[in-house]
Order: C-alpha cells, then sequence, then structure tokens
C-alpha cells in the first residue's frame, strides 16, 4: 500500500503524473503528446501481478500474445503474426498446443508465462514486473523468476521489478529502492541495502525476511 504500483503504472504512462517528470533514454515522456510517445510506448510494457486477471478469458492464448502486434501493425500477414507468437512462446517455455486455449485451462505458471509472451513479443527494452509472482505457489515462483533472469540476459533487458517479498529481491536486484508510504526512503546495491540498512522500514523489511 506504499504506492508501488502506482510508481510503476506512471512511469509507463499507464497512470498520469500528477507532478514530476519521467525521462526515458534522455527524453522526458511526461510531456510528450499521445502520438508522440506511442513510438516509445512499444519500449515499455508491464507484466502484471494476477496471471488470470490480466488475461482476457475470451481470447485464446495465440490471440492473447498476439495482440500487441496487432495494435502496432508489425505483421504483413496472419501467417507471420503466428509465426512470431509460436517463438516467442517457445521462448518462455509455453508448449504450441496452448497456442489455442483459453485463459483458464491453464495453471497459474503458465498463464504467467502468456503474461511474459505478451510483455516481450515487442522486443521491449523496460518491462515493469509488478509482483509478478506473488500470486503464484512457492514451487512455482522460482520457475518463472528463473525464466525471467534468464530472458533478462538473453534479451539484455531492464527490469523495474515490483515486490514485497524481500527474498525475491535479494534473489533478483541489482540495485534496490525501498518505498514508505509513497516516498523513497532508501536506494542502494542489492548486496549493499541488506548488509546495511538506514531506515526503520527497511530494517524491518530485512529482519522480516531473515
Amino acid at each position: 500500500g506504499c504506492g508501488k504500483s502506482t510508481l510503476g503504472r506512471t512511469l509507463i504512462r499507464m497512470l498520469p503524473a500528477t507532478r514530476g517528470s519521467v525521462t526515458f533514454e534522455g527524453q522526458n515522456i511526461t510531456a510528450m503528446k499521445d502520438k508522440e510517445f506511442a513510438g516509445i510506448r512499444r519500449q515499455m510494457q508491464i507484466i502484471f501481478q494476477d496471471p488470470y486477471a490480466s488475461l482476457n478469458p475470451r481470447m485464446s492464448i495465440g490471440d492473447i500474445i498476439a495482440e500487441p502486434l496487432k495494435i502496432y501493425k508489425l505483421c504483413n500477414s496472419k501467417e507471420e503474426q503466428q509465426k512470431k507468437v509460436r517463438e516467442i512462446m517457445d521462448v518462455v517455455g509455453l508448449a504450441e498446443r496452448t497456442y489455442g486455449l483459453y485463459p483458464h485451462e491453464l495453471d497459474g505458471g503458465r498463464r504467467q508465462r502468456v503474461g511474459i509472451a505478451r510483455a516481450l513479443i515487442l522486443d521491449p527494452k523496460l518491462v515493469v514486473c509488478d509482483e509478478p509472482v506473488s500470486a503464484l505457489d512457492v514451487s512455482i515462483q522460482a520457475q518463472i523468476l528463473n525464466l525471467m533472469m534468464e530472458l533478462q540476459k538473453e534479451r539484455n533487458l531492464t527490469y523495474l521489478f515490483i515486490t514485497h517479498n524481500l527474498s525475491v529481491v535479494k534473489h533478483i536486484s541489482d540495485d534496490i529502492t525501498v518505498m514508505y508510504l509513497g516516498q523513497m526512503v532508501e536506494k542502494a546495491g542489492s548486496a549493499e541495502i541488506f548488509a546495511h540498512q538506514y531506515h526503520p522500514y527497511t530494517k524491518a523489511l530485512i529482519s522480516a525476511c531473515l
């Protein structure tokens, strides 16, 4: 409840900024008009927390993953679109037989793989990961985290990984920012912040996961 998800969505303009600015690759995207921002928005994607609520139950898995390609008109034919979808499904570990299935036919881990595939099909540079494993069973969490870390290396991705779970943060993050009551109260490298904490809230978070 401290504003982590709100911040993440504001950074990619899913929510309007009430003040301040966001700079992405040297450009102030907060001040851009929608048409000007559209090209940059392709480079900024999001993986949502709930892998069921974030998927349209009336669309097949193939259509859900293909939707960004349709929005940006990136394919010249249905065949090209299907090829790109199947390629990204393979990358995130989704069996080809799931192409025509619907979200309710998949378990939570595979639904979140669909969300990851949808986010990555546009080859973004920045991915906001809004608590992407918190709704999953513990046994599945590690699989999804390992997949995300592999994809980060392979595709040179930058993640803004939002979570309240410090064990997950330690596993995946290079730099950590702690938020408390809507404010950033501490920022440091992962190893440093686990070794030395200054704000009482950070100390409480660390002690809770040890």
